[in-house]
């Protein structure tokens, strides 16, 4: 479960919103994600997410944080996350952290040593940097530190060649919506039937 994103143009078009948002040129790279999470609102996510899976017992609920900018601040949200009850590995919680910002892809290592895997936020990552060479860096990188990468995006719904590069870096899963599965499925298929040396990881679902 992803938790929350939005950015401060989104936050100001709620009712009453306007109020207590800020007024960025560029919210994209702007106050969101886990630099919001320092506050009673993220408090309240937490325990709603610890109700979740301590009292209804959904215990492979695993949280994503989006939008981490340094290992810096990857410890605060988590020293966060610890105060409300949520602490890696306690009950076999694990806490992911979506890969979209560069420095996601050159501190991967740092990030490895925070979180259990990782989740390639192709749009935002696409945006911001050479996305195709900074996905075969995070993969090769976080398996190294023996870390799991999915990516969620739509365009593997849409390009069936970009769909070959991810199952050929190995890529562990693709997260897709539910009208674009049949369509990614194929494509996946496709691709791994054109594997000839082993070269991909097998663990591509």
């Amino acid at each position: 479960m992803r938790t929350s994103d939005f950015k401060t143009n989104e936050y100001a078009r709620l009712l009453g919103g306007r109020t207590f948002e800020p007024d960025e040129a560029n919210p994209m790279i702007g106050w969101r994600g886990a630099s919001r999470y320092y506050s009673d609102g993220f408090a309240l996510e937490c325990r709603a997410l610890r109700r979740v899976r301590d009292e209804m017992g959904l215990t492979n609920v695993v949280v994503m944080i989006p939008f981490c900018r340094t290992p810096g601040e990857a410890d605060l949200v988590l020293d966060v996350m610890g105060a409300q009850g949520l602490r890696r590995g306690q009950n076999g919680l694990k806490i992911y952290v979506m890969a979209e910002i560069p420095s996601n892809i050159i501190l991967v290592r740092e990030f490895s040593e925070r979180f259990d895997g990782f989740s390639i936020g192709s749009n935002d990552l696409t945006q911001l940097t050479l996305g195709t060479r900074s996905i075969h860096r995070l993969v090769a990188g976080a398996h190294e530190a023996g870390r799991t990468v999915g990516l969620c995006g739509q365009r593997p719904s849409d390009d069936p060649a970009f769909t070959e590069f991810l199952v050929r870096s190995g890529i562990d899963s693709i997260s897709v919506a539910p009208d674009s599965f049949a369509a990614v499925k194929e494509h996946v298929a496709r691709a791994e039937g054109l594997r000839r040396d082993g070269d991909v990881h097998p663990g591509t679902r």
